[in-house]
């Protein structure tokens, strides 16, 4: 698959940038845009903080993986949910066609930007501090990722050039 028409997926967690960085990327890159989340709440005619408190953690995952499952891309830039690495399934058919990028940004820093947390359809175990997601979570940002951007001092543009530069988008 020619570098200009396969697919590259944005992992990491909510508040990394992933949606920001995506849209910027698709406009350096001449891909298409995606964000899943926006494919589940489509599909679900529900936000996703609805979905969550209505089917739950295990519920909200099962919508997500078959959302992420049914669809197939070709020459996009696409930004995941946070916990669409919960899903080997889905990630593996995201990868099948693309490559997958973790944005890779400290904990401090997320802390800092999520002020929404109880809102923002995060999936987390009853009680789980944003520590404990984190960590639980980078374990498995490292597991699929091909590549990993380190954003500490970058600015969402320059991020976006970094994957371009790294992955020969242009």
């Amino acid at each position: 698959m020619k570098n200009s028409q396969r697919n590259v997926v944005l992992i990491g967690m909510p508040g990394a940038g992933k949606s920001t960085i995506g849209v910027i990327l698709a406009k350096q890159s001449a891909h298409n845009f995606v964000d899943t989340d926006v494919l589940i709440q489509l599909e679900a005619k529900r936000t996703l903080q609805e979905i969550l408190d209505a089917e739950g953690k295990e519920g909200f995952h099962k919508i997500e993986e078959r959302v992420l499952l049914s669809h197939h891309f070709s020459n996009h830039i696409i930004a995941t949910g946070g916990s669409a690495v919960y899903s080997e399934a889905a990630m593996m058919h995201l990868k099948s066609a693309g490559i997958a990028v973790f944005l890779e940004v400290k904990f401090e820093e997320l802390e800092r930007r999520l002020t929404n947390l109880d809102s923002r359809g995060v999936t987390a175990e009853p009680g789980q501090t944003l520590r404990e997601l984190f960590e639980e979570r980078q374990i498995l940002y490292r597991k699929y990722a091909d590549v990993v951007i380190n954003c500490d001092r970058l600015s969402q543009l320059e991020i976006s050039q970094v994957i371009c530069q790294q992955l020969m988008l242009r």
